[in-house]
């Protein structure tokens, strides 16, 4: 019996098998991505709304909850770029149905891949489907768009919602808990420029877009992605190896983690959380850190016993409290969120919440300079208010006077001061939202008159000295805070603490 010769299959349509096994592979990944970043859109239009974010779109993509983070990220900052031009010609196209209309944010970003981006007419998953059905119509609105809006482009009609480009540099801080600052500059300069930090020794700076999420340094906690004024915070506490620190509202926990680095893992941190959900970032983040040091509060630091001997041999406080983070928006890339659009209306409610923070930040201040043994407490704020930094400060000087504490001045070198409206605000440290690239402010209160301590307070690495010294660089600073001043009033965003903090 004759054998069948077996046809070998033509090199052609090998590849044309391989090919679309290659496109249903991506076409599938695309469809995942899409509803990842659905998810992560949805919280961040929902806390945009209600001027109450969850947290900031870097913060919940690079979650563990998010498996494509730098495609989900990309589509989300691409998503919310061209949001208005969507909803709009989604409003032009009437083409969703009640099932849709429920479904906004998978809407968004499918209407997004097909006018912009890449969606094929073989796409799988139901809205995709759905709305590559309708394709024509979508792009017979974007093209009536166009001649409503007086334009010949797309480029043109982003243009119209003046949407800012923001390219700030990557600011990393080496984990001296496990790694050296040489040795991390090494490792780092394999793919990146790197620089070193001209204030803060342990601070590394590399280009702006340098993605570093997935590098092994920053897994294994050898470096934490840190901005630069939230890396001066611990700084200007300079905590002594040896003694008891508390940091007040530590999660995330990169101050805290900071903190101990500067104690060499030596002495006592205490890090208090009253938020369930942010004690478990914050010991996650001890966890990466590697820190021995750091005993973790679940609770209020209003409810803390200065006088209960877990908390009276205190001898510093890092208070950095819930604030508007007003700061701290183009980290958050809150420039690309609706309310920020040209147009929008203003918060009318935002004097009255931020009133709300400020009393709560009084109270807490007021409490830290109560602890028996405290000889430094810094006060620090992601804000450019001034209701929550000067205000804050100016209302409790009587009691840090009386309690022997003054102003001191953090970072003698760094030449924006706090606004002229407290006696002291030479001391004070502010940075520039618009100049520095975030704006926080410091506080820094020594115990001069402490009793039964004649140990001066750490003033190590040139970092503080006394108020005399900086009000000789004081003078003609004031316009430029005037003008930080005056922006802070368009600020109206409320703080889940970003990854900066």
């Amino acid at each position: 019996m004759a054998r069948r010769k077996h046809r070998a299959t033509p090199p052609s349509a090998a590849a044309d098998k391989s090919d679309n096994r290659r496109h249903l592979s991506m076409e599938r990944s695309a469809y995942f991505a899409r509803r990842e970043a659905a998810k992560v859109l949805k919280l961040v239009l929902q806390g945009d709304a209600k001027r109450q974010s969850v947290g900031s779109i870097k913060t919940l993509v690079y979650g563990p909850s998010v498996r494509n983070k730098k495609g989900t990220f990309a589509l989300i900052c691409q998503t919310l770029k061209y949001l208005l031009i969507i909803q709009d010609v989604l409003k032009v196209a009437d083409v969703l149905n009640s099932k849709w209309k429920k479904q906004d944010e998978l809407v968004y970003i499918v209407t997004y891949d097909i006018l912009f981006g890449q969606v094929s007419s073989s796409a799988v998953g139901d809205a995709e489907k759905f709305l590559m059905r309708r394709k024509e119509a979508l792009q017979a609105a974007l093209a009536r768009l166009l001649v409503k809006k007086k334009v010949k482009s797309v480029e043109e009609l982003i243009a119209l919602y003046d949407i800012p480009d923001i390219s700030n540099p990557r600011y990393v801080r080496v984990n001296t808990l496990k790694m050296d600052v040489e040795t991390a500059v090494l490792e780092l300069q394999k793919q990146f420029k790197v620089q070193k930090d001209d204030l803060v020794p342990d601070l590394l700076v590399l280009p702006p877009g340098s993605d570093l999420h997935d590098h092994h340094l920053i897994k294994n906690g050898n470096v934490f992605m840190q901005g630069k004024a939230s890396s001066m915070v611990a700084a200007a506490l300079a905590p002594k190896p040896e003694w008891e620190v508390l940091d007040a509202c530590s999660a995330p926990g990169n101050k805290t983690v900071h903190i101990a680095a500067l104690m060499r893992g030596k002495g006592k941190v205490i890090a208090c959380e009253l938020n369930e959900q942010r004690v478990k970032r914050l010991k996650e983040t001890i966890r990466l850190s590697g820190a021995s040091n750091i005993k973790v509060v679940h609770g209020d630091f209003l409810d803390l016993n200065p006088e209960d001997p877990p908390y009276s041999k205190v001898r510093a406080i890092l208070l950095d409290p819930s604030c508007s983070g007003s700061g701290t928006a183009s980290v958050r890339l809150d420039h690309l969120l609706p309310s920020s659009a040209p147009g929008q209306a203003a918060d009318f409610t935002s004097t009255e919440r931020l009133n709300k923070l400020a009393a709560f930040q009084r109270k807490a201040l007021a409490h830290a300079l109560s602890f028996p043994d405290v000889e430094r407490v810094v006060y620090s704020t992601c804000s450019v208010n001034q209701v929550e930094n000067e205000d804050v400060v100016k209302s409790v000087l009587p009691l840090a006077a009386s309690n022997g504490f003054q102003l001191e001045t953090p970072f003698p070198e760094w030449h924006r001061r706090g606004l002229p409206v407290v006696e002291g605000a030479e001391c004070l440290l502010r940075t520039d939202p618009k100049e520095d690239k975030e704006g926080f402010f410091i506080a820094l209160f020594v115990r001069r008159s402490s009793g039964n301590r004649s140990e001066k307070p750490n003033v190590t690495d040139g970092h503080t000295h006394r108020a005399s010294t900086a009000k000789r660089s004081y003078v003609g600073a004031h316009l430029n805070l005037f003008k930080m001043f005056a922006h802070a009033h368009l600020s109206r965003r409320n703080c889940s603490h970003c990854d900066c903090c």
